[in-house]
């Protein structure tokens, strides 16, 4: 008989339960690793740790934590507030069917949403064969040379596309970009924003003006064009194309990724750049996002390509294998000089595109864009018979409609629960889709024409049979084949689609099956519980233009969500836009500048940035054209104090901000951070402290109480939106009130300000933002302060552990690091010849994804175990290294030959173990089971290591054939 329990019911309802699901070491773990590191407690290492001077004096305002339970049953009530309307708004965003296959196999598989970018190509393979496959269909559709791996949304392609036509125009004194006035609205707005930072002129005017004589009065580096329109109409462009070019300008056409299955490709029309979402191929409307953004161009250009490209390659044994191309044209590496900051790409959506057009295949496609375009032409014909002529003479699947009853028909469409495009001047909008059935169309017809049409649709059908007659111009019908590779014609029933989706996964390294050691990128658990809403119709089936009153929920959710930034970041308002953080830094660079220009010095243009900094930081500064000075920093690292003092003063007229990541990149904290904030205040410039490293700060300090004006934050690092292979992410911007009125607007929504858009939707990525704010509720103020003390643990224990075996680069105050720590790993290789990739391959033996390599200083390891990770994935990750360490010292020694040991032959696969000659001086065991822990866990990678030189010089982007993945 068992003791009755002397527990009250406070103490066994545990509302902190999820915090210690979150945080990975126990109790008894975080005790043990505290002795270790020579702390007593956490609030003894934390004050050792971080300056006194900037430790935050009062708790976080964000409330208790919240059983799982509770969180997604209130959220659940919140998404309910929200109105489903059936939306034919059109403007690029469609409602679509997502296969359930590619639902639960992709979108919510953390085999495929936790992984990271494929920097590290041997265990990346599958998603980098997925995103050829979207390259490939990008090609297909657009007609041109080569397309890259995504970009964040259509209105940020366009103005990639701008910028990339104003590096290759051979019109070099032209300064002047022309958009066709049929361009979707906020693909302008976004335009013109980037144009004004960039010091271009953009003129919006009709397509036309550039087919006569008028051209030769327009000085033009480019121009940009909609196909369809976004009123539907379907224009030929060539002679406008031709126009551009034969002015030495650039052509770049957005276009709707369905209708281009019916429609002939732009590169057929003489498109020089094809862009456009990518959303209608199996993406939820989000309301707003994420969604996959195409960027395709003519081979000359691929030097001047934004973004990411995957290109084919070989391994050292001479096996097909992908790789991300030219890589050197990465940010983090050109800074200042990049084509532009793109950090972030749509990794993730753009699989699912992919997949989706796999698993439909060309018929498939064809078959629905085919519906959508009969479905229009019975809708336009049944308003045709009723004296309702659409103003557009030819379409796809949109329909502009001049009618003398607007009031009536929108108030008929709101009883329906119907939305129209309603930002046209005295006109509708409707916009069909792939989820379009019969009643749908007799229910159009009750709203626009009113009850007792007496219309059949299949008597409408069967005359337009009988016509024979098409909405397509017959100069402008499809003609080429597409996707007629064996990968868009093999998965089309749901056990090979099934199998096809495993096949690659298995070729994946992700979270869910080890630890993620990045620096600076934050791999923490994406819990299931914060992915749950994400999939839910009240926030997935939502356009970004609906009606405010349908969004009440969203409203709900956004404004709570910031109401906790706000708090956790010590700023006074939080902008949502930015859907990376790439795009926050240039949102918050823009703040500033607009800042400087409303009090008369909008002179002010100088950026300083310590040479430590994260790439993007100099990639956004040049983005607003401003002028990048580098501040040295001193042998441990921290920013030259005497150096900035001397470059703030020196420049002091015509300093506009300082870029500065806290901790520093080098994992410190430093010290003098709030004199750094005073200096440049002193001399008018602003501070803008990068969020990279918030995951250090939260609960402890804050950018606000530091001193700072201005961050982004990268909500996909410290706030737990998982990284989905490379993207999504969400940037948004805490700013002090001063710059509040500055933030990013929208011609689409009113944001309380007239400022220009920084993304295609008003709220970025909309619909991944219930993962923050589930995050955020689950943990509470104390879960959230507790997560930032145990990521400072888990980073000083690492380095309690390796110190004596590697040199630990950089150290703050008591020798401490913040939330990461750099190995370097220089006097190894001036030893041995072992360099920091041949450790990062060899970790790959060992089950884990490597470090960081060669960032911030080139010959390092920058190693982020998260809080995340307990103290038993912790030592296995030590084990690991001192295992490699000890390999290292065999070659040291002599006993291995630097041209054949394990690590320069790393990563080893299953062939190798299998093959008959063995030609190695270490062992088969050696090299595929180095310490016994990994034969429990073992991952095999799908390639040896890639040839990256073979891959650049010989620069191939397209699918391959299937005999050479076989």
């Amino acid at each position: 008989m068992t003791a009755p329990s002397n527990r009250s019911l406070s103490s066994l309802e545990q509302k902190d339960v999820f915090v210690r699901r979150h945080i990975g070491p126990s109790e008894q773990e975080i005790a043990a690793m505290l002795t270790d590191t020579g702390a007593s407690s956490l609030d003894d290492l934390i004050e050792q740790t971080v300056p006194a001077a900037i430790r935050l004096p009062q708790p976080l305002a964000t409330g208790e934590s919240r059983t799982e339970q509770e969180v997604l049953a209130y959220l659940k009530s919140v998404a309910a507030k929200n109105t489903v309307a059936k939306s034919y708004i059109g403007m690029g965003y469609y409602p679509t069917l997502v296969p359930n296959v590619i639902l639960r196999n992709i979108l919510e598989n953390p085999g495929w949403y936790t992984a990271y970018t494929p920097y590290q190509p041997e265990i990346a393979q599958g998603r980098l064969e997925s995103l050829l496959n979207f390259q490939q269909l990008s090609m297909d559709l657009t007609g041109m040379d080569l397309a890259s791996a995504s970009l964040l949304d259509e209105a940020t392609a366009a103005a990639e596309a701008m910028a990339l036509a104003k590096r290759v125009s051979k019109n070099k004194k032209a300064n002047l970009f022309y958009v066709a006035d049929t361009v979707h609205p906020q693909t302008i707005d976004v335009l013109q924003t980037r144009a004004e930072a960039f010091g271009f002129e953009v003129e919006v005017g009709p397509a036309t003006v550039l087919s006569d004589e008028s051209i030769a009065g327009k000085d033009i580096f480019g121009a940009l064009f909609q196909y369809p329109t976004s009123e539907g109409d379907i224009v030929d462009i060539r002679d406008q194309i031709k126009a551009v070019q034969d002015a030495k300008g650039v052509a770049c056409v957005a276009a709707d990724i369905m209708a281009l299955m019916l429609l002939k490709s732009p590169g057929e029309l003489g498109a020089d750049v094809v862009l456009g979402s990518a959303q209608r191929f199996g993406v939820p409307m989000g309301y707003g996002g994420p969604h996959a953004a195409f960027f395709a161009t003519r081979d000359k250009y691929k030097r001047a390509l934004p973004g990411r490209i995957i290109g084919v390659s070989k391994d050292t044994n001479g096996k097909t294998a992908l790789r991300m191309a030219m890589q050197t044209r990465e940010q983090h590496i050109r800074r200042e000089k990049a084509n532009s900051n793109i950090c972030t790409a749509q990794v993730l959506l753009a699989n699912m595109a992919a997949f989706y057009a796999v698993y439909h295949g060309p018929e498939g496609l064809k078959t629905i864009a085919q519906r959508i375009n009969r479905y229009t032409d019975i809708l336009a014909a049944g308003l045709s018979k009723k004296g309702i002529t659409p103003v557009n003479g030819h379409w796809f699947d949109t329909l502009t409609l001049a009618v003398d009853n607007k009031d009536e028909i929108v108030s008929r469409a709101q009883a329906a629960g119907i939305n129209l495009r309603l930002d046209l001047d005295g006109k509708l909008g409707v916009s069909l889709h792939e989820v379009v059935t019969r009643s749908d169309i007799a229910q159009l017809w009750d709203v626009l024409l009113g009850e007792g049409h007496a219309l059949e649709i299949d008597n409408i059908d069967a005359e337009l049979t009988a016509a024979d007659a098409s909405s397509i111009p017959a100069e402008l019908q499809r003609e080429t084949a597409v996707l007629e590779h064996p990968v868009f014609n093999s998965y089309h029933s749901e056990t090979e689609m099934l199998r096809y989706i495993k096949r690659l996964e298995n070729k994946d390294l992700a979270l869910n099956h080890s630890m993620i050691s990045l620096g600076s990128c934050t791999m923490k658990l994406n819990a299931t519980a914060e992915m749950i809403p994400v999939t839910w119709p009240e926030f997935g089936e939502l356009h970004p233009f609906c009606p405010a009153e349908q969004a009440t929920g969203y409203k709900t959710m956004i404004d709570q969500l910031s109401d906790w930034l706000v708090d956790i970041t010590g700023y006074d308002a939080i902008c949502m836009q930015p859907n990376s953080g790439a795009q926050g830094e240039y949102a918050g660079l823009l703040a500033i500048q607009k800042y400087h220009e409303s009090r008369g010095e909008g002179h002010r243009n100088v950026c300083l940035i310590p040479a430590s900094a994260h790439g993007t930081n100099p990639a956004s500064a040049q983005m607003v054209s401003m002028k990048v000075v580098v501040v040295a920093c001193d042998k441990q690292g921290n920013v030259d104090m005497d150096d900035l003092r001397a470059k703030a003063e020196e420049l002091a007229d015509s300093l506009s901000c300082i870029m500065i990541t806290y901790p520093s990149t080098h994992g410190v904290y430093e010290d003098t951070i709030q004199e750094i904030c005073d200096v440049v205040h002193q001399h008018g410039g602003q501070v803008y402290l990068d969020g990279a490293n918030m995951n250090a700060q939260v609960g402890v300090t804050s950018p606000g109480f530091i001193g700072a004006d201005v961050s982004h934050l990268n909500l996909h690092k410290t706030f737990c939106i998982p990284h989905g292979g490379g993207g999504p992410g969400m940037g948004p911007i805490g700013v002090k009130k001063h710059l509040a009125p500055f933030v990013a607007g929208h011609t689409q929504f009113d944001l309380g300000n007239e400022n220009g858009a920084v993304s295609a939707a008003p709220f970025g990525s909309a619909s991944i933002l219930p993962i923050s704010w589930v995050y955020i509720a689950l943990m509470g103020g104390i879960g959230l302060k507790k997560a930032t003390e145990v990521a400072i643990l888990n980073a000083n224990y690492l380095v309690a552990k390796l110190k004596g075996h590697f040199p630990i680069l950089y150290t703050g105050q008591n020798d401490r690091v913040a939330h990461e720590c750099i190995i370097d790993m220089r006097p190894l290789k001036e030893a041995t010849g072992i360099t920091e990739m041949d450790v990062a391959k060899r970790l790959i033996d060992y089950g884990f994804h490597a470090p960081t390599m060669s960032f911030p200083v080139a010959g390092t390891l920058m190693v982020e175990p998260t809080e995340s990770e307990s103290k038993v994935e912790l030592d296995r990750f030590i084990e690991a290294m001192l295992s490699i360490r000890n390999e290292i010292s065999k070659v040291e020694q002599g006993d291995w030959t630097l041209e054949d040991n394990p690590l320069v032959h790393a990563p080893h696969t299953q062939y190798d173990v299998i093959e008959a000659d063995w030609q190695h001086s270490y062992d088969r065991k050696t090299a595929v089971y180095p310490v016994s822990a990994v034969a429990a866990n073992k991952f095999w990678p799908s390639v040896n290591r890639i040839d990256d030189v073979y891959g650049d010089r010989n620069l191939f982007c397209a699918c391959v054939p299937m005999s050479e993945y076989e």
